[in-house]
């Protein structure tokens, strides 16, 4: 064969040969302990590859990687790892064969980073020495962009079956020759969305800081984007972030953090805040008088890191409820939260205590011991409780414990102490003295409530004994300039709902009052009773409010001269005769009271004569005082219980 012909064939030979590599590839086994090796010189971190690798020439220059692991062999928890479905690797073939890859796109597909929570700390556990070679190492850019697709970090316990997860994990990082970091993406967190935008500058050796600003906007989380500059470094197993500054919304604040991430993390924070929102902004609006939730509260958490909080804001506003300025001091460890905070302003007032949480057991338990004073009110209880009746300064003491894992188990296991008292203020909405009035012919729904009526509160005062959730009071006292109360019974938190009897009594006219705590003008202004209890009860934001029949019968002489005397003197601005007015003189051709205080004398007149088979309303005389004798009737010291028990029955509408 003709030399010529021979080199023709080889030269056909090489061609097909580079077209197959060109599509197909080069296998590369031998290639993967040189990979190894390189890393784990350059890095001190053992890599093991169990899937196939490759080299590829088309279209450029390219190392494919599959089913990667990589550990820091000085870790003393096997747990810890990433894993990494695919690694592909493009760098200019010049690169290679000069010995220094200069690696132009990191692809890392699927990676996985398995964090184990550490839930005891070794007393005498000393930190992992870094990977070998590190520590002030020159650190060399070799790679100029890694994309990062559908990673997830995993933090697991598995003697404990706690398992957190952040999902979706997808990121763009870019290197410029100035050594200037930038990466942009999103992740899950805790199925929520969220951004976020790194930005930093490398060192020129891991022992330097190196300058970090961070942009995160998680709607479902935070209430306002995040953004936050400072200078970090890692020394070995320390974190330290120094410099910490940024804004929450329009809310700056500054400080400083470390962390110790050998076995167990231990925090240390120290924040100022001009203003912290906290709470889930698209939590939905609850209606008025709807149930506490049930959704878990997750505290599991807290049994997996120790921590030194400082936490102090200008104003602090948790969900509905609004707290300035802020100081609170905390610990946590193994599990148990202690808080101090000491003249938080609230309302106008301030306030001072201790909150405790202990989530170290499977249902976690909390404590709570404090003093108010001054605070006002209505916005403190409806932001806490739902509760937007009463309004007024107010001074407490409590002395609480609990015990859950959502709002109505905790709600519904409150035990404990509280003591209340309300002054110079108001019971919005609602005008008691018309609602006691009301009572003589109707049982009321609800509170009768009108957006522009309010009855006036000189103090209102109780103290609570609490158990399972139910706080019951014998020493329930209002005092306004129209109306007194006395009373007892319980307030169920858990269940929104009140229990109360009280003994309601009204000032019958405010003509010839004086201050409260003066001596009274005359018997007008002596606040007059109805003799006959009232309950309270049903839903808090709605209850039923009605005579006590019981009551009534327990004493029906004493009801009927009450009704008798608050018909004559209370009735008449309501009754619609001509000649009644407020606290005024009756016309002498009205029954006094006028058209209502008649109908109850009607009322009453019926029960005297036997009831309706004495006659009808209509039959009796209109002029008639409803004091009056009627012919054939019982003189009223010689009523039979019978007759006065017949005659509060029909007044009240019992049968």
């Amino acid at each position: 064969m003709k030399i010529s012909k021979l080199a023709g064939i080889l030269i056909a030979v090489i061609v097909a040969a580079v077209a197959l590599l060109l599509i197909v590839g080069i296998p590369s086994g031998a290639l993967t302990s040189a990979i190894q090796s390189r890393v784990e010189r350059d890095t001190g971190y053992r890599i093991a590859i169990g899937g196939g690798s490759k080299v590829s020439l088309f279209p450029g220059f390219s190392v494919t990687l599959n089913d990667v692991t990589l550990q820091n062999p000085n870790d003393r928890n096997p747990d810890s790892r990433l894993t990494i479905g695919r690694v592909r690797a493009e760098l200019p073939l010049g690169s290679v064969i000069s010995g220094k890859p200069h690696v132009t796109e990191l692809t890392l597909t699927k990676p996985e980073l398995r964090v184990p929570l550490i839930r005891e700390r070794a007393p005498t556990a000393s930190s992992p020495p870094p990977p070998a070679g590190r520590t002030g190492r020159k650190i060399d850019t070799v790679i100029d962009r890694v994309i990062v697709e559908d990673g997830v970090v995993v933090m697991a316990n598995a003697a404990d079956r706690v398992e957190d997860r952040i999902e979706g994990i997808n990121a763009e990082i870019t290197i410029d020759a100035e050594r200037r970091v930038s990466a942009v993406g999103g992740a899950q967190l805790g199925g929520r969305p969220a951004k976020y935008e790194i930005k930093a500058a490398l060192p020129a050796t891991d022992a330097q800081p190196a300058p970090v600003e961070l942009e995160l906007d998680a709607p479902d989380l935070l209430r306002a984007p995040l953004a936050a500059k400072a200078e970090v470094r890692l020394r070995g197993t320390l974190l330290q972030i120094n410099g910490l500054s940024g804004t929450l919304g329009d809310g700056a604040f500054n400080g400083w953090a470390s962390a110790d991430l050998a076995g167990k993390p231990q925090l240390k924070l120290d924040l100022d805040f001009q203003r912290l929102d906290l709470g889930n902004p698209r939590a939905p609006a609850q209606p008025a008088g709807a149930p506490w939730s049930d959704a878990r509260i997750d505290l599991s958490g807290l049994n997996y890191v120790d921590a030194e909080l400082r936490l102090s804001a200008a104003e602090l506003n948790l969900g509905a409820a609004h707290f300035a300025p802020v100081s609170i001091d905390a610990k946590l460890v193994g599990g148990v939260v202690t808080a101090q905070f000491s003249q938080v302003g609230v309302y106008g007032g301030e306030a001072e205590g201790r909150l405790g949480i202990d989530a170290s057991q499977r249902t976690p338990s909390f404590s709570l011991s404090g003093d108010l004073d001054g605070v006002r009110a209505l916005p403190l209880l409806g932001g806490l409780a739902e509760f937007d009746r009463i309004d007024g300064k107010m001074q407490a003491k409590l002395a609480l414990r609990a015990g859950g894992d959502s709002q109505r188990a905790i709600l519904s296991s409150i035990a404990g102490t509280a003591f209340v008292n309300v002054r110079d203020g108001e019971i919005r909405g609602v005008n008691v003295a018309r609602m006691i009035r009301k009572l003589t012919t109707s049982t009321l729904s609800g509170w009768q409530e009108s957006g522009t009526e309010a009855t006036d509160l000189t103090q209102l005062g109780a103290s609570f004994r609490i158990a399972q959730g139910k706080a019951a009071t014998a020493d329930l006292a209002l005092a306004g300039p129209l109306v007194r109360m006395t009373g007892a019974g319980t307030i169920d938190l858990g269940a929104k709902t009140l229990a109360l009897r009280v003994e309601p009594k009204l000032v019958l006219t405010t003509q010839g009052q004086s201050a409260p705590g003066e001596p009274q003008a005359g018997p007008a202004a002596e606040p007059v009773g109805l003799g006959i209890p009232v309950m309270i009860e049903g839903p808090w934001a709605s209850p039923r409010i009605f005579p006590d029949a019981a009551g009534i019968l327990d004493n029906p002489d004493a009801a009927y001269a009450r009704l008798r005397q608050i018909g004559t003197g209370l009735f008449g601005a309501l009754g619609g005769g001509a000649n009644s007015s407020a606290g005024g003189a009756q016309g002498t051709d009205n029954p006094p009271g006028g058209a209502l205080g008649e109908s109850i004398g009607r009322l009453i007149q019926q029960g005297l004569q036997g009831g309706a088979a004495a006659g009808s309303p209509r039959d009796a005389t209109p002029s008639q005082p409803p004091t009056a004798q009627q012919p054939g009737a019982a003189p009223a010291d010689r009523t039979d219980d019978a007759t006065m028990n017949a005659i509060m029955k029909q007044l009240f509408g019992r049968q």
